[in-house]
């Protein structure tokens, strides 16, 4: 459980990712798909850092 919390920001950034690559290809682009994406994507990276720096 411990290591599944540690890669969370991972994991949500990987989510925000695929928010993003199959709507580029399937051709339905929309601002709240982008925005969406990019929001998972930043929360994602700001999560792993702070959940890496309170776990050391």
């Amino acid at each position: 459980m411990n290591e599944l919390i540690k890669n969370l920001g991972v994991i949500v950034l990987l989510i925000g990712v695929v928010i993003l690559v199959v709507p580029f290809f399937t051709g339905g682009m929309t601002n709240s798909i982008l925005l969406t994406g990019m929001a998972l994507t930043i929360i994602g990276y700001l999560g792993h850092i702070v959940i890496n720096k309170r776990m050391e």
